[in-house]
């Protein structure tokens, strides 16, 4: 009789290596298969060099903004191979410490697609694996629209390997990745221009913290186009491309990229001839407890359509090893969520934005906002502002939301949200001492109410 395993893990993105080693930990026999890279969306195609690229587009602003400080250097040349290649050596060695952090607790890890045959089997590299438990953690795919000449752009995953850099950029798009590349690009010196169908661009976030960004990154040179679609994509006879609009107009570039969102990665599972329900928008459905309604068939991470966020994948993967593992039945708790876009300048926000707290708090709701040039900019000569926002029910004074665009907003956000969670009042805000002079100082001496719902 073939060994039997705890759990098998399809997929070693975040959620997946985090479920599979603590599972391990406890002493439960494991396995984890992967067809692609160590470490998922995040570490390859996601975060990790996403925020390599990231420092690299701020780096220009910094020599421009060294002059007024009276230090003096000139950006002589800028060598995308040596980015593209460095980034690919830090991905390299983040690869082989997931390989190791897996291997430690005894996983084993099998380098093939895996399938689920039933409910106790899995497929992989020729190996029908037995097991009591199946997690499916496969992540998301980019989504690009069926448009002709749609094999003419390159998505999210393709752009850091780009053989060159462009001169000119079309990024199609409104959410946190397009909003993000379009900084990346343009930071780095290419011509781009943001094109979103609708009104305006990162949607889902508060309404006034969208305004603010589409100001700054417009005034960084960036071109937002919105109300407006791309309807075909031409390759001409000088290898640019030529987005044709939905209003007639066209603009040409060297590169087109989508950023129209992610589906979840379930193809080629075995999952609709095992039966496994699917949402709407195709990510596996699942309780509480992250089972599908498959008896033994588990999935957690971006492929169950939650926040798309690597720290969800991790604390999935953790309450999904109490649960399935050790004595803590604790759900998921979704609420309060820090998330960070990386923009040129950042966007940091947790809680509830000021439509949704009024939405579900009426009559209840004050703002309190602050907008300013940072200190150091009154010597850069940069335009760059910041701008600050707390959202606080009236009744009980306690901060709902915190919202920020600005330098070191990630940062900043991060520690708020354990105010936020701890269920700060705005009181508790006020007689915080500031550190002065920062940026952050401004969300503990905030004191005029600057609209009331």
């Amino acid at each position: 009789m073939s060994e039997i395993y705890d759990l098998v893990v399809i997929g070693a993105g975040s959620g997946g290596v985090r479920a599979a080693r603590m599972s391990a930990a406890t002493g439960a026999k494991v396995v984890i298969i992967e067809n692609r890279y160590m470490g998922g969306t995040c570490v390859n195609v996601g975060c990790v060099p996403k925020k390599l690229f990231f420092y690299a587009s701020e780096l220009r602003n910094h020599l421009h903004d060294a002059e007024g400080f009276g230090l003096f250097n000139t950006l002589d040349r800028f060598s995308w191979e040596t980015l593209r290649d460095n980034k690919s050596n830090e991905i390299k060695r983040l690869n082989s410490i997931y390989e190791n952090i897996l291997e430690a607790p005894g996983v084993e890890i099998i380098r093939a697609k895996g399938r689920i045959l039933a409910p106790d089997t899995v497929l992989a590299d020729g190996r029908e694996l037995k097991t009591k438990r199946i997690l499916v953690a496969t992540g998301g795919w980019p989504f690009k629209p069926n448009i002709p000449g749609i094999e003419h752009t390159i998505d999210s995953n393709d752009v850091f390997s780009l053989p060159e850099f462009p001169q000119t950029v079309v990024v199609v798009g409104g959410g946190y990745i397009a909003s993000e590349f379009a900084g990346i690009l343009s930071g780095l010196g290419a011509k781009t221009t943001l094109i979103y169908r609708g009104d305006l661009i990162l949607r889902g976030f508060d309404n006034e913290i969208r305004q603010y960004i589409t100001k700054q990154m417009t005034g960084k040179g960036i071109n937002i186009m919105t109300d407006i679609d791309v309807k075909e994509v031409r390759l001409l006879e000088d290898g640019r491309r030529q987005c044709v609009l939905d209003n007639g107009s066209t603009i040409d570039a060297d590169l087109v990229m989508y950023a129209t969102g992610r589906k979840a990665n379930t193809e080629g599972l075995g999952l609709e001839d095992l039966g496994v329900e699917l949402n709407k928008d195709g990510s596996i459905h699942v309780d509480a407890c992250f089972k599908t309604n498959i008896n033994n068939v588990y999935a957690l991470g971006d492929v169950i359509g939650t926040p798309a966020l690597t720290p969800i994948a991790l604390e999935q993967g953790m309450v999904f090893v109490d649960q399935q593992f050790g004595e803590d039945q604790r759900d998921m708790d979704y609420s309060l969520i820090p998330t960070a876009i990386f923009t040129q300048p950042p966007i940091g926000t947790v809680g509830l934005s000021e439509e949704d707290a009024v939405k579900e708090n009426p009559n209840d709701v004050d703002i309190y906002c602050s907008e300013f040039r940072p200190l150091k900019h009154t010597m850069s000569q940069s335009k760059e502002r910041s701008f600050m926002k707390l959202v606080v029910r009236r009744s009980d004074n306690r901060v709902l939301g915190a919202h920020m665009v600005g330098d070191h907003s990630s940062e900043i956000i991060q520690t708020l949200a354990i105010a936020l969670r701890l269920g700060a009042t705005k009181t508790d805000f006020d007689r915080t001492i500031a550190v002065h002079p920062t940026a952050a100082e401004e969300f503990v001496t905030m004191r005029n109410v600057s609209r009331s719902h």
